[in-house]
């Protein structure tokens, strides 16, 4: 039978009733008599140790330990919250020719998010293309191609703003307290097994690439190897890592597995499904909510397919996700028709809606 923990209300009571016995008080008294007033106080102090061993038998469980308690658990096993990592690419500088860019010059995006040009630059033939890494790690200086940026200081000959050359990418946040509460319990929930799939999993959630979905293919380029996929759900840009991540994270897994083992750290391949719908009433906001509704279903259900049932989306559960979506009436859906089967490595996400 669980314990109950005695209220406030009811310690007073109990501690009451036995100092009143203990004293043999028969009848009433006052309001503030030094029996009932010393009951109270009692009472406060044995309710706050009732609480603090409630706090206590928290802390012994990693599914409820509070933050420094898990990292005080987690260090014992090795392992500690993944560190947020500084977004780099390339801009674009124009100019008077022989004009010099010193490494260090900061360029702006806003007011919290800069970078700095880590290697000496000079204009030549107008441009000179500056390579940049975050001053602040984390994504939110992860920025498409295109994107102004601007010299914090003026710098002699240089046109004041430079562009974004290539996408500024692998800025990742600092892994949360919930996803490495996550990851220790799996760590302790499926010990290592010198190569079973849930090691490679952890291996690639632990890489530092933001990996948030793994999956592992035993045997999947022949006998002998083991192909692993995996996806950044928390990445805006998109959910397929890109070629950086995934070099990351097959260098870290190599320092990993078995030797025995060939490994494959890939992307999946996207398996856009397009949808061809009519809602009543079509608007902006029912058409959002259907979207939405998609999105999750294929966030939950999808997976790396194997080709036969792995990451399958049935008709039906996208059916009632169109159905619950708030503020739809009636619909009707013209494409897909039938459940959505991925192919080996492909991982089918919510492509084009076109309304009818």
């Amino acid at each position: 039978m669980a314990f109950a923990r005695p209220s406030l209300s009811d310690l007073i009571t109990r501690i009451k009733g036995d100092l009143r016995g203990r004293l043999e008080i028969a009848g009433p008294l006052l309001r503030r008599a030094m029996a009932d007033t010393l009951s109270t106080v009692w009472a406060g102090g044995v309710h706050l140790l009732y609480g603090y061993l409630d706090w206590v038998s928290k802390q012994l469980f990693a599914g409820q330990a509070d933050a420094d308690q898990l990292l005080s658990q987690a260090a014992d096993y090795g392992m500690s919250p993944i560190a947020a990592e500084f977004a780099t690419g390339t801009a674009t500088a124009t100019g008077t020719d022989g004009s010099p860019i010193t490494a260090g010059t900061i360029l702006q995006l806003d007011e919290a998010t800069s970078y700095t040009v880590t290697a000496n630059a000079t204009i030549a033939s107008g441009t000179a293309t500056l390579s940049i890494e975050a001053v602040l790690a984390g994504s939110a200086a992860n920025v498409p191609s295109g994107t102004a940026l601007t010299f914090q200081s003026p710098v002699a000959g240089v046109n004041a703003t430079a562009t974004v050359a290539a996408d500024i990418t692998n800025g990742v946040d600092q892994e949360t307290i919930d996803e490495f509460r996550a990851r220790f319990l799996l760590r302790k929930r499926k010990p290592p097994e010198g190569g079973a799939d849930q090691d490679y999993i952890a291996w690639v959630l632990a890489a530092g690439v933001g990996a948030t979905r793994v999956w592992v293919f035993p045997n999947g380029n022949g006998l002998g190897t083991v192909v692993v996929y995996f996806v950044e759900d928390n990445n805006e840009s998109s959910i397929f890592p890109s070629g950086g991540d995934v070099s990351t994270a097959q260098t870290y897994v190599n320092g990993k597995r078995p030797t025995t083992a060939a490994v494959t750290v890939a992307a999946p391949t996207n398996l856009a499904v397009p949808f061809t719908i009519h809602i009543v009433p079509s608007n902006s906001t029912t058409q959002a909510a259907v979207a939405a509704e998609l999105a999750d279903l294929f966030a939950r259900l999808g997976a790396a397919g194997d080709g036969v049932s792995q990451g399958e989306i049935p008709l039906s559960q996208m059916l009632t996700a169109i159905g619950n979506a708030d503020g739809v009436t009636d619909f009707s859906l013209a494409s897909p028709s039938a459940n959505v089967i991925p192919g080996i490595g492909q991982l089918p996400t919510v492509g084009t809606i076109t309304w009818t």
